[in-house]
């Protein structure tokens, strides 16, 4: 048994699409990152971070080395291909072939997979505030081409809106940009907001045309066995969503 564990979507599409949303459990991390943290730049021993990567890839047979972007908050996608066990600066990747597998890491943020009802093309984008109010969902809808009502998603682990507290800032580039968001918004005592990232996203699907969404079930910041999260912690490891084709 490798101890790892894991959550797989259940959602209308068939089974050539493979999807890992991994839990924090079953790695050789330790402290803050215990355990199976799978970033390599939140400053986790090196060593450490290999071991968890390499027990992910025997445990959930990945068919090739994930493409470990480097994420910043943006809305640019990168097309694996071709590409397979090399970085890329994107908030997201997708694919058409076999063998590549796309990656996201979050502990906090919200990990969305995108699939067609066909099983030809599969996305993951890494989608927090910033990247919702960019559009990064919306440039992964576009990037994997065809009609997008043929497309399924599934959303992650992530931060619930009882746990995520923003400011007005944070309300204005949503309500500027996507109609209905100002009710993703609660008010709280303290002037500011409780945003619900979950919500966030299926306006930001449906503005795309993916009105298929599954999962969104599990926040991050209050489940502190299974999940890493940065808002709860501070220094924290990172947990990985991967899709791939089989």
């Amino acid at each position: 048994m490798s101890g790892l564990e894991w959550l797989e979507p259940e959602w209308p599409v068939p089974r050539r699409v493979r999807v890992v949303s991994t839990l924090r459990v079953g790695g050789a991390s330790s402290g803050p990152y215990a355990s199976l943290n799978l970033a390599a730049h939140v400053g986790d021993d090196p060593g450490s971070v290999n071991a968890n990567r390499r027990r992910l890839r025997e445990a959930a047979g990945l068919p090739s080395e994930p493409l470990w972007l480097e994420q910043v908050h943006g809305c640019d996608v990168i097309a694996l291909d071709g590409r397979t066990g090399v970085s890329g600066k994107a908030d997201a990747a997708i694919t058409t072939s076999r063998g590549p597998v796309c990656a996201v890491m979050t502990a906090d943020c919200l990990p969305v997979v995108l699939a067609d009802h066909s099983a030809t093309r599969v996305a993951v984008a890494h989608a927090g505030w910033r990247g919702l109010a960019e559009g990064v969902l919306e440039a992964t809808v576009a990037a994997l081409g065809g009609d997008a009502t043929e497309l399924v998603a599934w959303l992650g682990p992530a931060i619930g809106p009882g746990a995520f507290e923003v400011g007005t800032e944070v309300r204005q580039a949503f309500v500027q940009r996507i109609a209905g968001a100002a009710a993703c918004f609660a008010g709280n005592h303290r002037g500011r907001f409780q945003a619900d990232l979950n919500a966030l996203a299926r306006l930001a699907l449906a503005r795309a045309g993916v009105v298929s969404v599954f999962g969104g079930a599990w926040c991050t910041a209050t489940d502190s066995e299974r999940f890493f999260s940065f808002r709860r912690d501070g220094v924290t490891g990172r947990m990985a969503t991967l899709a791939w084709l089989a």
